[in-house]
């Protein structure tokens, strides 16, 4: 029996459904690093460098979006996954990844992650990237597939999802 988030959207203004805005997601993920941090803190790794190895993760993640922010916007389509999605975007970011969004959020939790220099923050990417997955990216997917049909089909061919 299929339940409504299995069966596609398939309106013209419909949206991908979502169990929540996917940065609220990662800003919960990482407020429970801190937390985790604050009541039992365990370095990934007693060393100076971790600062600088997140830094450097913060900002590829930070470019990554600027990067799908504006590929998006020079598609004039939205980046809110609450608004109906208006073309398939293969361009910039998007032709490297179907996901460069959500890969560069992922580089910026763990870089975060790794300037607090907690344990946590790879306990609870599992969680986080389990979430992202099956709560918000195959809900995109199953979306823009019964949208774009074959479009979206043969860029899914093309090019990967992370």
């Amino acid at each position: 029996m299929a339940t409504s988030d299995d069966r596609p959207e398939t309106t013209q203004n419909s949206h991908a459904g979502v169990v929540a805005p996917p940065p609220l997601i990662y800003v919960a993920a990482f407020a429970a690093v801190l937390a985790g941090h604050w009541l039992w803190p365990v370095p990934i790794l007693d060393h100076p460098a971790m600062t600088w190895g997140g830094v450097a993760l913060l900002l590829a993640g930070v470019a990554l979006n600027v990067w799908g922010a504006y590929s998006l916007r020079k598609a004039r389509t939205p980046i809110n996954p609450y608004r109906a999605t208006r073309t398939v975007v293969s361009t910039g970011a998007f032709a490297v990844s179907r996901n460069p969004l959500y890969v560069g959020l992922y580089l910026v939790f763990l870089g975060l992650s790794a300037m607090v220099n907690s344990l946590w923050g790879v306990v609870f990417l599992v969680p986080l990237l389990a979430v992202m997955h099956y709560g918000v990216i195959r809900r995109e997917e199953r979306h823009l597939e019964a949208k774009f049909g074959d479009a979206y089909r043969r860029y899914r061919e093309r090019v990967r999802r992370y």
